[in-house]
């Protein structure tokens, strides 16, 4: 049997009583592969009842907390569409303040070697290819999924970081680089924010270090631990922290010898990135 529009129109109806009208309709459009523009200019189109069969599942998932971001495949950051998947962290608009501080300090350096710790679904190592031609980037990770998911982001996107399956800084012995970029884990564990708005879905291994009593700091700590051996005299580091770390990560930077620590804020006013400078040679 073919659906009517009216049994069309009445599931759009249900789905956004369950979940928001605006998520109903992305779904119902990733359900259909139509766009908005589509469906609202053919309003009789009929579907399979496969198609909506689909569109009631993805709902339903919805409905018990998934992210709609791995429900369709994508999220959108600084302006671009990105894939991602269970594999990786859904992209949050926090992280741009890293890109930014990033190319802050990029521009001007010939050639910059930059370096993206944990890369997760690209964004941070994809955005600073396009935004420097000439850089040298170097994404790592140490989840050959995730690495995956960024290497079809980088095509998708017509760049070409280096993409290299890392434990930390593990696969980069002897190599030096002018920046170093990381959004790490952070988040401490057990905190109950990790129950809630859906990232019991996402990747535990990319929000948590996973030890009590840590503080959410041990994966910053060995971030800033392994940089000092691979920043060149001079460069910078730069760490996406939780929304109350920014005092101690500062303090972190400045026992292991960076200079000129500083705190950004990110679009809501809150210090999200901290960043120190490598001490130069004598």
């Amino acid at each position: 049997m073919t659906p009517t529009r009216e049994k069309l129109g009445d599931l759009k109806r249900r789905a956004g009583e369950r979940i928001g009208f605006s998520d109903a309709r992305f779904l119902l459009e990733h359900a259909t592969g139509c766009t908005h523009a589509e469906l609202i200019a053919s309003p009789d189109r009929a579907f399979p009842d496969e198609v909506l069969r689909r569109f009631e599942s993805l709902v339903t998932r919805r409905a018990a907390g998934e992210p709609l971001a791995y429900l369709i495949g994508s999220a959108w950051f600084c302006g671009l569409e990105f894939l991602v998947s269970p594999a990786v962290l859904i992209p949050r608009p926090e992280t741009e303040t890293l890109v930014e501080r990033a190319g802050a300090h990029a521009r001007g350096i010939r050639r910059p070697r930059i370096a993206d710790i944990g890369t997760g679904s690209g964004i941070v190592a994809i955005m600073l290819a396009k935004y420097f031609p000439d850089a040298e980037v170097t994404a790592t990770d140490v989840s050959d999924a995730a690495l995956g998911v960024a290497r079809a982001n980088a095509a998708r996107h017509d760049v070409t970081p280096r993409f290299v399956q890392s434990d930390w800084f593990s696969a980069l012995d002897g190599e030096g680089f002018d920046l170093i970029v990381s959004n790490p884990p952070y988040v401490a564990f057990g905190d109950p924010h990790l129950l809630e708005n859906g990232l019991p879905f996402e990747p535990q291994l990319a929000l948590t270090d996973g030890v009590a009593g840590a503080g959410g700091l041990l994966c910053i700590r060995k971030l800033i631990e392994g940089a000092i051996r691979h920043l060149n005299p001079g460069a910078c580091l730069l760490i996406e922290h939780g929304y109350d770390q920014a005092a101690r990560v500062r303090a972190l930077l400045a026992e292991a010898g960076f200079s000129g620590i500083r705190s950004a804020r990110d679009a809501s006013g809150i210090e999200r990135v901290a960043e120190g400078i490598q001490k130069t040679e004598d």
